[in-house]
């Protein structure tokens, strides 16, 4: 240890921020690395007992809390110790408890408790210099107590506790707030005296967090100090487990979105995830700091993924599976109010670490259960439209695949002849490499594609199950700018999003334009020999089209079945791989909205989700 943490022969000084699972591990570490015979607290002796009974029971988070004021005041106000994995002190109990260290809490009792809090620079640095580095750094920047403050008394009372426990022990760790240590070692050497003893009457308490509150008590993320919990009881190691666990955590998010919505295939690849992490450190840098926190992961989920994915992944940091049920009473908190069972009151955190900074990320959170059922009931089945910015990008896309079908078709009548005067239209190069022999070059001439395309069909799943696609219908164009849509998709009813908002999946659709009246598809009676969705969907494609060729997008070639039903119409499939376009692009096609009425479009922004 360095001597300027040493206070003397017997005393070893441990500044820590609280909250920080870093320094968590860093003080476990210096427990075991050397023979101490006790570790004082911070905390008064009035919550020794709370509090180790407490820590007992984790993994379990309970808060150790001492009401303030009088004997015959309400309860309007609470101080309390969160029994947190991750808190400095909490890690020195439970070290010390398992080695069988003699614990002193030896801070001091106050009848209303005065909460201190700063700006630290991030504890992430603990990875790259050593503690006592960390700490003399900040010495410069720690504001000195105010006289006759109460954190002028309450470190009097600690210095003089210290000068107390060396008649006893020879080896003393204390664990202090990097805010107060050196204040502490100033009124240590010169032997302040002690201010009067002003325990409060009210005995600490023990509550139960409820799972939905654990984001206002912990000091990591709920997730993170799931994963810390983990592998110490795994005996994993755990150094990186700040930056991994951001990892684990964006990855268990994608898991969670892919089954939330039965997912088969997804746009979040490995290749996306590095760029998302990479956009994560740069947020992080921006902010001065060298670890992430929730707004910025959240920040760049939604730019990355969308609304969606932005709002798993805050619901899974939020998730700690060993928050099960307590035999202790509960309590809700809330930023600095809780509501316990003897009702509402101010709380104040005995171990608050850095400030915290509340910053809005606009999102579209999925609405609750009863009001879906509420706008199901109210639903008008006889009045459906579509989303018009949706309805832009479908024809925008529409108008690419029949540029790429027009190429493909000229691909298919080149030829190729030995090269004279002219390029024409580029070398051809696997026809040049084949007379490599002769010393000749190549050319390829595109002669003009005669005819045009009129409809493409899109086949996302295949084979389609009908039960996943119920829906089957033709949506006919509003404008000289539309197709004409026919499709079966999932059931809009199973996924209402708003009043008269619902949305729903492609599973296959073909597109006129330009745009005709045809008679529905899926009623006509020439379709009936048609034994799959996907063979209704190209035969009503075939029949429709005024031209000979027909753009088909789809994962896999096209059947021998589905080229008959074309050629039986003297009509051709004109294949365009699916894998050509982005899985993220053929997401957000896929994905569509159905609107109950034109007047719903003038709202439908409001709780249509932003989807990537």
């Amino acid at each position: 240890m360095h001597p300027v943490l040493q206070l003397s022969d017997h005393i070893t000084l441990l500044p820590v921020i609280h909250g920080s699972g870093d320094f968590a591990l860093e003080v476990r570490q210096r427990i075991h690395a050397d023979d101490y015979d006790c570790v004082a607290i911070p905390i008064p002796d009035d919550f020794e007992e709370a509090v180790e009974e407490a820590i007992g029971h984790l993994p379990r988070v309970h808060i150790v809390a001492q009401r303030e004021g009088g004997v015959g005041d309400e309860a309007s106000a609470y101080s309390f110790v969160p029994i947190d994995p991750c808190q400095p002190l909490i890690a020195a109990i439970r070290e010390a408890l398992a080695a069988n260290i003699t614990r002193a809490y030896i801070d001091l009792g106050v009848e209303n408790f005065e909460q201190q809090t700063a700006t630290y620079p991030d504890p992430y640095a603990l990875k790259q210099i050593s503690l006592e580095k960390f700490d003399a750094a900040l010495v410069t920047g720690l504001p000195r107590p105010e006289p006759d403050s109460q954190r002028r008394d309450r470190i009097r009372w600690m210095a003089h506790q210290l000068h107390l426990l060396e008649l006893d022990y020879e080896r003393i760790l204390f664990v202090c707030s990097v805010m107060d240590w050196p204040w502490i070692r100033e009124a240590y050497q010169k032997h302040d005296p002690a201010p009067e003893d002003a325990s409060p009457v009210w005995p600490a308490e023990t509550f139960y967090v409820v799972p939905n509150c654990l984001y206002f008590v912990l000091g990591e993320l709920p997730y993170i100090t799931q994963l810390y919990e983990h592998r110490r009881a795994e005996m994993m190691p755990d150094e990186t487990q700040a930056i991994d666990g951001i990892k684990s955590l964006i990855l268990e998010a994608r898991s969670e979105w892919v089954r939330k919505h039965d997912l088969e295939s997804h746009w979040l690849t490995p290749q996306t995830l590095s760029l998302m992490l990479k956009y994560i450190r740069n947020l992080t840098l921006l902010d001065s700091r060298m670890s992430p926190d929730l707004y910025n992961i959240a920040l760049a989920a939604k730019q990355i993924g969308g609304d969606d994915f932005a709002t798993t992944l805050i619901e899974t940091a939020r998730r700690y599976t060993p928050q099960i049920a307590s035999p202790h009473p509960e309590v809700s908190l809330r930023f600095d109010l809780g509501i316990f069972p003897s009702g509402d009151a101010d709380t104040k955190n005995r171990l608050l670490g850095a400030q915290l900074e509340w910053r809005e990320l606009p999102l579209q959170p999925s609405p609750p259960e009863e009001k879906q059922q509420k706008w199901s009931m109210q639903w008008d089945p006889y009045r459906q439209c579509s989303y018009p910015p949706e309805d832009d990008r479908i024809e925008s896309f529409n108008a690419h695949v029949r540029e790429q079908a027009r190429i493909l078709i000229g691909e298919d009548l080149a030829r190729s002849e030995k090269f004279t005067s002219s390029l024409k239209d580029g070398l051809d190069i696997r026809e040049t490499l084949r007379n490599w022999h002769t010393r000749d070059l190549y050319v390829r001439e595109l002669p003009p594609s005669k005819g045009s395309i009129d409809a493409v069909i899109f086949l996302y799943d295949t084979p389609a199950d009908p039960h996943k696609y119920p829906w089957h219908t033709t949506w006919y164009a509003e404008h000289n700018e539309e197709s004409t849509l026919c499709f079966y998709a999932t059931d809009f009813s199973d996924n209402i999003l708003g009043p008269g908002i619902a949305q729903a999946i492609y599973g296959g659709c073909f597109l006129l334009f330009p745009p005709r009246s045809i008679p529905d598809v899926w009623t006509d009676p020439r379709f009936e020999e048609a034994e799959t969705l996907e063979e209704r969907l190209i035969m009503g494609a075939t029949l429709h089209s005024n031209e000979k060729r027909i753009a088909l997008v789809s994962p896999v070639a096209p059947s021998a079945g589905w080229r008959r039903i074309a050629k039986q119409l003297k009509k051709r499939l004109v294949y365009i791989p699916m894998n050509r376009f982005s899985l993220q692009t053929l997401d957000r096609l896929r994905r569509f909205h159905v609107l109950n009425g034109r007047e719903v479009r003038s709202y439908a922004s409001q709780y249509i989700r932003n989807i990537r």
